[in-house]
């Protein structure tokens, strides 16, 4: 059931080019993408370790400008009269440099913070993404600072015996979008249900009973710190190669919250409910910015948070879930009820 569901999505997802003729609508289906990519690493960590990390979107915007410099060069000066000077690359090779970037720097966090989980934690991811947008702010050589990088080259990719296809349209970056978005989707699937991700829950549910079982639990936890920073910076190159500019703005903390309310309103700990929360709250302000003022398009769209958290406080997917899964089981107790009465009669 539950494959013949994720089948039946997908093909859904990918027929929306074939009868969107909007431009504006594609370009927030992409966007929109790429951030539900982000929210389904974040939901690695908050959903399947419950660590929360409000500094996410670092991660997301090293995976940017690393794809980005790769791609275009740089010439950057050292103390000491030496230069480093690095010729363009593939676009592609930036995208593999972006996951083992931000996987590295989600290895040197999860490090240090795993020793000083819960508020400690926040903090220390908070700190680190504040401190990676002041050096993206003020390192102008390297990153251009406020002017922005700018002119960054789209993706392109090797076909066999057809050549290279550079990506420049809405509709090709759509695919490539969806098709990164599914491997994440199967990726974390894996995980989740492997000897890893049953670890990961056992450290979320009881920490002090998978201890004592033989968890390592800054091992584990680092791990899940890795693989989720590096999926956030596969996102963030997508990003820099779709819009094809990039400034310090990327690391801003309202990108992080609305990655947490993706995870959160969707339903933390569940595969689609960074899906469900994206699609929603990603596309929310594009149908609202047509009908209302900015003022009372974020009245509307905290409101909608609102109505969603209490009428479904686990989440849209496990909420429903639960309640779909009680309507089936009502029949059949009703049913077993019914029968037992009869054969009491039967017998008497």
């Amino acid at each position: 059931m539950k494959l013949a569901v994720t089948i039946l999505t997908i093909a859904a997802l990918a027929s929306f080019p074939l009868w969107l003729r909007d431009p504006y609508l594609m370009n927030a289906l992409i966007t929109t993408g790429i951030f539900i990519i982000g929210a389904m690493s974040l939901n690695l960590l908050l959903g399947f370790t419950g660590q929360l990390s409000l500094g996410h979107i670092a991660f997301f915007g090293i995976g940017a400008y690393v794809s980005a410099l790769t791609s275009l060069g740089f010439d950057v000066g050292l103390p000491g009269g030496f230069r480093i000077v690095h010729e363009p690359w593939p676009p592609a090779v930036g995208f593999v440099l972006a996951i083992i970037v931000a996987g590295l720097c989600g290895y040197l966090v999860g490090l240090l913070s795993f020793r000083v989980r819960g508020a400690y934690f926040v903090i220390v991811t908070i700190s680190f993404a504040e401190v990676v947008r002041l050096v993206a702010l003020n390192w102008v050589e390297l990153t251009q600072g406020p002017l922005a990088l700018t002119n960054i080259p789209s993706i392109t990719i090797g076909l066999p015996a057809l050549g290279s296809l550079t990506l420049r349209t809405k509709l090709q970056n759509y695919y490539l979008v969806l098709a990164v978005a599914v491997a994440t989707y199967v990726l974390i699937s894996r995980l989740v249900h492997s000897h890893f991700g049953r670890a990961m829950r056992g450290l979320m549910e009881n920490e002090t009973l998978a201890v004592s079982v033989g968890i390592d639990v800054t091992k584990t936890l680092t791990l899940a710190a890795v693989i989720s920073a590096g999926i956030a910076g596969a996102a963030g190159s997508l990003y820099a190669h779709y819009i094809r500019i990039i400034d310090p703005e990327v690391f801003a903390f309202i990108n992080t919250v609305t990655m947490v309310i993706m995870v959160i309103t969707g339903g933390k700990g569940s595969l689609a409910g960074p899906v469900v929360g994206g699609l929603i709250f990603g596309l929310l302000p594009v149908f609202l910015r047509p009908i209302m003022a900015p003022e009372a398009q974020w009245i509307a769209y905290g409101g909608v948070l609102i109505v969603i958290l209490f009428v479904l406080p686990r989440g849209i997917v496990p909420s429903l879930a639960q309640r779909w899964a009680k309507w089936r089981s009502r029949p059949r107790a009703a049913g077993a009820v019914s029968f037992s009465e009869r054969d009491v009669k039967e017998n008497a």
